[in-house]
């Protein structure tokens, strides 16, 4: 995967975001509480250009010429800190300052960030925006506060997940069972596919496409945009077009860190943070207009499921149940306000 960095950089919807301005002076900067250079490090596990890095990029940009060039956030792209797992690990004790994670990698330090990722919640996107920045969100993160996390308002989003493999379309549930998949290192995702009668294994994503490769796994699923940029079509033949789950990226930031940073830089930050992320959920949107296509062209095989029989496999194997349970009837009558009913 050394080179995945080049995938979306032909494209002419990268080059022309890699070419947005940064505005050549901003008015009305305040009078900053602390001198010196207050220097954040920024890591992720995306491609450099990735909507989000790309978006990013801007943001850091923007605020360090507001501030004069007393805040420096350094971007650290592509796991070049370590994987999922390790960064987490890092952001915690301070040796990263902030990082973007799943909600449903999250869950294995704060057990509802991923109920975002139960299977078929979300029909779309004006329903995913309506919970994670209403109710169901501002209740999420203040779960991820507890384990001295600050989240920003806003959520990255990482897309609606579609199912690949190297050796058949995924048409119906039965299609899964025996299926050997990678997941992320999580437990909604691990049980949801032992649900399915699958066998997923939890890989990080920097080991994702030699785990193809050496078919270790014969599938995975991820966002079309992922799969573009990481050049899975190489490895795998068919994409089958599930939506399974919706998946989004808080951001978090070390709560010691971020709470010692006077109000007026945790203002400007927060402030072009959140532009970044609602001009990426648009470029994502767009983005996946032209990925099918795009992927067609490079040889992958598409189908469109009809979701019945993966719902009904669920609530046989006692899924919804399960998580039912787990997250609590409070957390979920968050969740079904946008949702409707989960068997």
């Amino acid at each position: 995967m050394s080179d995945i960095n080049t995938g979306i950089k032909r494209r002419t919807f990268v080059s022309a975001l890699s070419a947005t301005a940064i505005p050549a002076a901003i008015t009305g900067a305040p009078a900053f509480a602390q001198s010196g250079t207050i220097t954040l490090k920024w890591a992720n596990n995306i491609p450099v250009t990735h909507p989000s890095n790309i978006r990013i990029k801007e943001a850091t940009d923007a605020i360090r010429q507001e501030t004069g060039g007393k805040v420096d956030i350094q971007i650290f792209p592509n796991n070049q800190l370590g994987g999922d797992t390790d960064m987490l690990s890092q952001v915690r004790s301070g040796a990263i300052d902030i990082f973007p994670l799943s909600g449903l990698i999250l869950q294995t330090l704060v057990p509802l960030a991923g109920i975002n990722g139960l299977a078929f919640a979300f029909k779309d996107y004006p329903t995913v925006w309506a919970a994670m920045d209403g109710d169901l969100g501002v209740y999420i993160r203040a779960q991820i506060a507890k384990v001295n996390l600050h989240t920003f308002d806003k959520i990255l989003d990482n897309g609606f997940r579609n199912t690949t493999s190297s050796t058949k379309p995924i048409v119906t549930a039965e299609d899964l069972r025996g299926f050997k998949i990678r997941v992320p290192i999580s437990p909604l995702w691990t049980s949801m596919y032992k649900a399915f009668g699958s066998a997923p294994t939890g890989i990080n994503f920097a080991e994702v496409y030699s785990a193809l490769q050496t078919k270790v796994v014969e599938g995975q699923e991820n966002p079309l945009a992922i799969i573009e940029i990481a050049k899975l079509y190489e490895v795998q033949k068919f994409c089958s077009m599930t939506g399974h789950m919706w998946d989004g990226q808080w951001i978090l930031a070390n709560g010691k860190r971020w709470a010692s940073l006077p109000a007026d830089v945790q203002g400007v930050i927060n402030k072009h943070v959140n532009t970044a992320v609602i001009k990426q959920r648009d470029d994502i949107r767009r983005l996946n207009t032209d990925l099918e296509s795009q992927l067609k062209a490079k040889g992958m095989i598409f189908n469109y499921p009809e979701v019945t029989s993966f719902r009904d496999a669920l609530s046989k194997a006692g899924f919804y149940q399960e998580w039912r349970a787990k997250f609590g009837e409070e957390a979920m009558s968050k969740l079904e306000k946008y949702s409707g009913r989960l068997a």
